[in-house]
């Protein structure tokens, strides 16, 4: 048990350099993301707040349930699937989205949706999500969850862009307000 807490802390540890501050384990992100794996271990460890090898790296990828990071072909290279906050681009392609996704928050979050539309917040696009069981997990995680329906086929039409990540999270730079839908 004790074994699966520490997995999942250096799991957080790794999702917050690789998404916001590469500089915490003293790397760089190349312009797509990527981190070399053997100076991001060396990084991690030398904070004194996380023990990581190779054995376990492999295994948090492999086993996080919302496939946050993905390596290259030959392993040498780490990165975040979507998430940032630092100014990368992770090679995302245009992508026509259903007409409807969902976006899971927080209530304390309402007004300012209801204000604003959705923002990425300090992140480079707002994440929505395919279905609605999957926005309200989301939402659990900010508190009592509110659900919004996203009108992806008004927004296409308005021009708004939308991208998939590799862990097929839905991604955007913007949700004007006239698009949302609370449930």
């Amino acid at each position: 048990m004790a074994e699966n807490k520490e997995r999942t802390r250096t799991s957080k540890f790794l999702a917050r350099i690789l998404r916001h501050h590469p500089e915490d384990a003293g790397i760089t992100l190349d312009a797509h993301g990527w981190a070399d794996v053997e100076e991001l271990i060396q990084g991690i460890n030398k904070t004194g707040k996380h023990r990581i090898d190779r054995d376990l790296l492999e295994e948090i990828v492999r086993t996080d349930e919302k496939t946050r990071y993905a390596f290259n072909e030959d392993h040498t290279k780490i990165r975040a699937n979507q998430g940032h906050s630092v100014p990368v681009d992770v090679e995302l392609s245009e992508t026509a989205p259903p007409d409807l996704l969902w976006h899971g928050t927080g209530e304390k979050s309402v007004p300012g949706i209801l204000a604003e539309g959705l923002l990425p917040m300090g992140r480079l696009y707002v994440h929505l999500s395919g279905d609605r069981e999957t926005a309200e997990k989301v939402g659990t995680r900010h508190g009592r969850p509110v659900l919004f329906r996203v009108d992806c086929r008004g927004m296409r039409e308005a021009g708004h862009r939308f991208y998939r990540s590799a862990n097929g999270v839905w991604l955007t730079k913007q949700v004007p307000r006239q698009f949302l839908t609370r449930e």
